[in-house]
């Protein structure tokens, strides 16, 4: 078992790191777990080459540390791994690989958090900061004749390129960031995807009169309410794009919701029926908070149950960061807020124990003084918090009897 009078964090992708940096600063000592056996795991182990930030990188970097200046817009895969890399280098954050949390719980009569880990390990920690995130496992969607179906059906987080498909008819189901990357790699391999739909999706292109879309809209929410703000940028888009198939840049196929497969055909949801020669999931991820962690967080969707921007902070000292659907942006100012607020604990805790300190120091010298005295059989049991027999405390009494000091009145204090 493990004690630590700081934090406790589990997951030390970006999540972890944020929150980590933040209390070193302020001088708050932490231990951060990683499942896996490097930092970034999602980034580096399940994701797809042509991977690149789909945000301007100075909407994604880290607290305290902003991207290299040599990096572009849109840092790539790698790019960002070594950003992280250099993150918790600087900082000197140094995760113990490996260890997955299995169960986590608040002891009340201790007042901390225990924390068992994979390996067996116990921790003990006075705040939990759970920075997996909202991507910690993948959705597979249960699809009646999947077992059926002859061809290969992946998640997208065990897709890396489009070469394995070339001239294959891949159907593409989620299409939302990586559904959309996936069908454009897949082009550029000339293979022919389409793209399950289920609902209306507006695509924006990723800069508009020559600013980022997502700055921009930002910028544009200053103002103007949400809805206004999504039909100007719609509006905008088409008048921009227009009719793409003119310029000879075809469009994946839309398709419905899957109803079925078979060997080498997937049944929509309005009967219309097609044949591919793979399957792609980009359904994206789930929080596994639940699973190990009974409080604070929702067992139907893993997320925080307070809505932001109050979902950052729990009780008996349990945070969570980069639950907010609002990207690396959003974690960061989480990150930010619970350093905030644990330093002002442990600066409480702090203030509280040197104080206790100095009370401690005050009765070893009382002790000190009652042992010239021979006595002090009494004054120990009071200090270490235990009020000593009733007959140990009348020899105790006897031994001082005849001495006139400040020890007598000072004595039944302790254990107060």
């Amino acid at each position: 078992m493990g004690f630590r009078p700081g934090t406790h964090h589990r997951r030390c992708w970006s999540l972890g790191l944020a929150a980590a940096a933040c209390l070193k600063v302020r001088g708050v000592p932490s231990t951060v777990l990683e499942r896996s056996n490097c930092i970034a795991s999602l980034w580096q182990l399940k994701t797809y080459d042509r991977l690149r930030l789909h945000l301007p990188k100075q909407f994604c970097e880290l607290p305290l540390m902003p991207f290299p200046e040599s990096f572009p817009t849109y840092p790539t895969k790698q790019q960002f791994v070594e950003y992280l890399e250099a993150y918790a280098e600087k900082f000197d954050i140094r995760p113990v690989f490996g260890e997955a949390v299995e169960r986590a719980e608040f002891d009340e009569s201790l007042g901390f958090w225990r924390v068992r880990s994979s390996e067996g390990r116990g921790y003990v920690c006075r705040w939990l900061v759970v920075a997996t995130g909202e991507n910690a496992e993948a959705v597979v969607p249960e699809i009646e004749g999947r077992r059926e179906f002859l061809g290969p059906i992946l998640h997208t987080s065990l897709y890396k390129s489009g070469e394995v498909f070339r001239g294959k008819r891949v159907l593409v189901v989620g299409c939302g960031n990586s559904g959309m990357e996936v069908c454009l790699d897949l082009c550029n391999h000339n293979a022919t995807p389409s793209l399950v739909v289920r609902e209306t999706v507006h695509i924006l292109p990723r800069e508009m009169l020559g600013k980022s879309t997502f700055g921009l809209s930002m910028w544009l929410l200053k103002w103007l309410p949400l809805g206004l703000v999504d039909r100007l940028l719609l509006i905008v888009s088409r008048l921009l794009l227009g009719n793409t198939a003119r310029l000879g840049l075809d469009r994946p196929q839309v398709c419905p919701g899957i109803r079925r497969l078979t060997h080498d055909t997937a049944e929509f949801v309005n009967g219309r029926k097609e044949s591919f020669d793979a399957i792609i999931l980009a359904t994206g991820y789930k929080s596994n908070v639940p699973s190990w962690l009974k409080t604070m967080f929702s067992e139907e969707d893993g997320l925080p149950r307070r809505p932001f921007p109050n979902g950052w902070k729990g009780e008996s000292g349990l945070y969570a960061v980069g639950f907010t659907k609002r990207g690396l942006l959003g974690a960061s100012i989480d990150a930010k807020r619970i350093a905030e607020d644990i330093e002002q604990c442990w600066k409480a805790k702090a203030k509280h124990l040197t104080s206790f300190a100095k009370l401690v120091n005050l009765k070893k010298s009382i002790v000190d003084f009652g042992g010239f005295f021979g006595g002090t059989n009494g004054i120990m049991c009071w200090y270490q918090g235990v009020a000593p027999p009733f007959e140990e405390k009348k020899k105790s009494r006897k031994r001082f009897v005849g001495v006139k000091s400040p020890l007598f009145s000072l004595t039944p204090s302790l254990g107060k």
